[in-house]
Formats: C-alpha cells, structure tokens, sequence
C-alpha cells in the first residue's frame, strides 16, 4: 500500500477510534475516557490536514 493511503486511512482510524472512546466515556461517566477519545480524535483530524498539506506542496498547490 503507497504511503499516501496508509496515511490517509491512519488518520481515519484515530478519527472513528476517537469518538468511539469518547462515546463510551459519556455512556460510563468516565471524562478521562472521554478527554482521551477527544484528544484522539482530534489528532487524527490534525493529520489528516498534515496528510493533505504535504500532498499539495509535493503536487505544486494545484
């Protein structure tokens, strides 16, 4: 699998696994639980646009 893709599903992952926690962090009243999925979620979304930056600097700024 190219780099490109692994990256772009790797960021999905934490993005879903993220809000998963979180979730379930509401549903047992756990708010380390639901701070951790958050704060997973959010890097995920953090590389994502890391993902999407690098592709447009290698790409030219089409």
């Amino acid at each position: 699998m190219e780099s490109g893709k692994r990256d772009q599903l790797e960021s999905k992952w934490h993005q879903i696994r993220g809000k998963i926690r979180e979730a379930f962090g509401k549903i047992i009243h756990n708010s380390e639980l639901m701070c951790a999925g958050k704060t997973e979620h959010i890097s995920g979304q953090v590389q994502g646009e890391i993902r999407k930056i690098n592709a447009m600097m290698l790409n030219g700024y089409k």
